[in-house]
């Protein structure tokens, strides 16, 4: 790939891009006669027939694999079990980086983002003290700029869903996965054999469901997600919380992106200046926008052409009660800081309003979980039920849709399952280890409340405005198209040596003062300090 800023083109808004012409599997979007329920399962018999494969998780990263599966295989059956077939409703996994959109490509399932009023993404608008970068996402061989897309997160499932229920060879099935059968040893699982499924939902009155066995001829895919309820079988560690993202969502008109901004260089021509109060607010819309000057950093990205999501992040692992009021007195501290009024007067009017207004504020936690090293036969950990990042970066889909690509590349080849384990391991570590440990690492930063990392952090946006390389080496690494872990380590110690030379020449706006041999010496304990921000999560990510 080419990773470079030169080049003046406009970003257009992008009608070659799939967000635009028709699905092919939209009639399929909401209909359930593709669907078996558990309760006529005993009647039809369908449990009782011989499957090759269960995908355990309709998610974005079950379905995907669902379908790469029985397309590769169409003379083998897939079970997809999903307790849930209505459409989710969740505040992360919004926002899909060009390699994302990559990875989907690579499964035959390009056009997901059609018809769902999906957005094309062009890179990040970032805010610090006063000052804005613009961070586009690299240029292509072809001379184009890659993009990401942003939508409703429970449409692009259903529309992913869709494509199972197209595929003759998959049997979409509403039921809960209980239990993973197998041979256990001290209460471990040692090897997988099948699954346990019972009824979608357990009403909690008569006698219970009878639960059906259902043994695969090949393999079982754990693939339930971020609240994964196996995932102890393969990784026992508890899971600490880092952070809280808080969620609302922004409504206004539309807006041509391209009005606003041209040539992705580096810096920013134009931002939007909305004369309408209802107009889109977005400094540059059709991009992520970072501001980081609040409690935590504070992302906006678009849904749709009306509808922005705000995600606020709040460290800690204890988040206060909305009760009480006292979370939504943080939150708006935090928007206050993050996007002052001076700045950004219609976007900071609309996201105090709208946040006064909002019934209710959504939270979820943030969670760092490497993958481990599958050695367990007969069952596949996939996605967020292996491994989980924080989703600042937003990397969470690109690293299961790759999974998903390295994988039935591997199962289409002669090689037994534990030369498939192994081999796939080591494909998917070097993009899994950038996208998951830049995400923890730029948190840390993002989210400082030490001298040291707020230093850090300064550096970090000094060394993103040079353009050239010190832009489009970071930029690769968050879309996911540069899964170089060594040029990770390079550009972040770089930025470290950075922090070290301001801090020495007292030009730090963010730790300043003191005498030369104490900024010596503080200069040095911050590069320990960007040490300890980044080793620890390399070295679980190395781990075998």
């Amino acid at each position: 790939m080419t990773v470079t800023c030169e080049g003046s083109e406009l970003l257009d808004e992008n009608h070659d891009w799939p967000t635009h012409g028709t699905y092919e599997y939209a009639h399929l979007y909401s209909s359930r006669k593709q669907i078996t329920a558990f309760d006529s399962v005993s009647s039809e018999g369908i449990l009782s027939s011989a499957f090759d494969y269960v995908v355990i998780g309709a998610g974005p990263i079950g379905s995907a694999l669902a379908f790469k599966l029985a397309a590769d295989h169409p003379t083998r059956r897939i079970l997809l079990v999903e307790k849930n077939w209505s459409e989710p409703d969740r505040i992360v996994g919004e926002l899909m980086q060009p390699a994302g959109c990559q990875a989907l490509e690579r499964l035959g399932l390009k056009n997901a983002f059609s018809g769902i009023e999906a957005v094309p993404a062009h890179g990040y608008f970032i805010s610090y003290r006063g000052k804005q970068l613009y961070v586009p996402y690299p240029e292509s061989p072809r001379g184009s700029r890659f993009k990401g897309a942003s939508f409703h997160h429970g449409r692009l499932v259903m529309n992913l869903r869709a494509a199972c229920k197209a595929m003759e060879n998959v049997t979409c099935l509403e039921a809960s996965v209980t239990e993973l059968l197998g041979h256990y040893e001290d209460n471990e699982l040692r090897e997988v054999r099948g699954v346990s499924v019972g009824p979608a939902r357990d009403s909690g009155d008569g006698p219970r469901a009878t639960e059906h066995a259902v043994y695969p001829t090949r393999l079982t895919f754990v693939c339930d997600g971020i609240t994964s309820q196996f995932r102890r079988s393969l990784n026992p560690k508890p899971v600490e919380l880092i952070s809280h993202f808080c969620g609302f969502v922004l409504e206004h008109e539309p807006v041509d992106s391209a009005q606003f901004f041209t040539g992705p260089t580096g810096a920013i021509t134009h931002t939007a200046r909305p004369t309408s109060s209802a107009a889109n607010p977005l400094p540059m819309p059709h991009n992520g926008h970072v501001f980081l000057d609040g409690v935590g950093p504070l992302l906006l990205y678009q849904m749709s052409e009306r509808e922005t999501r705000v995600l606020a992040d709040i460290p800690g692992a204890t988040l206060a009660s909305e009760a009480s009021g006292q979370l939504r007195q943080i939150l708006h501290d935090s928007l206050s800081r993050a996007v002052p009024k001076h700045d950004f007067p219609a976007l900071n009017h609309l996201l105090l309003t709208t946040l006064a207004q909002a019934r209710r504020i959504r939270c979820i936690g943030s969670k760092f979980i490497p993958a481990t090293a599958n050695k367990i036969p007969g069952a596949i950990w996939i996605g967020d039920s292996l491994n989980v990042r924080h989703p600042l970066t937003g990397g969470g889909m690109t690293i299961g849709l790759w999974d998903i690509v390295h994988l039935t590349d591997l199962l289409r080849t002669p090689a037994t399952l534990a030369q498939v384990k192994a081999q796939w391991y080591w494909l998917r570590r070097p993009r899994a280890l950038v996208v998951n440990t830049l995400s923890v690492a730029l948190h840390s930063l993002f989210a400082a409340e030490t001298k040291e990392l707020g230093l850090l952090r300064e550096a970090c946006f000094i060394y993103l405005s040079r353009g050239s390389h010190f832009t489009m080496h970071p930029s690769g690494f968050l879309s996911g198209l540069l899964p170089s872990p060594l040029l990770l380590i390079y550009h972040f110690f770089s930025v470290a040596l950075l922090a070290v030379k301001l801090r020495v020449l007292n030009i730090s706006t963010a730790y300043s003062d003191g005498s030369f041999p104490v900024r010596v010496y503080s200069a040095f304990y911050t590069l320990f300090v960007a040490a300890s921000v980044i080793l620890p999560f390399l070295w679980e990510e190395l781990q075998p």
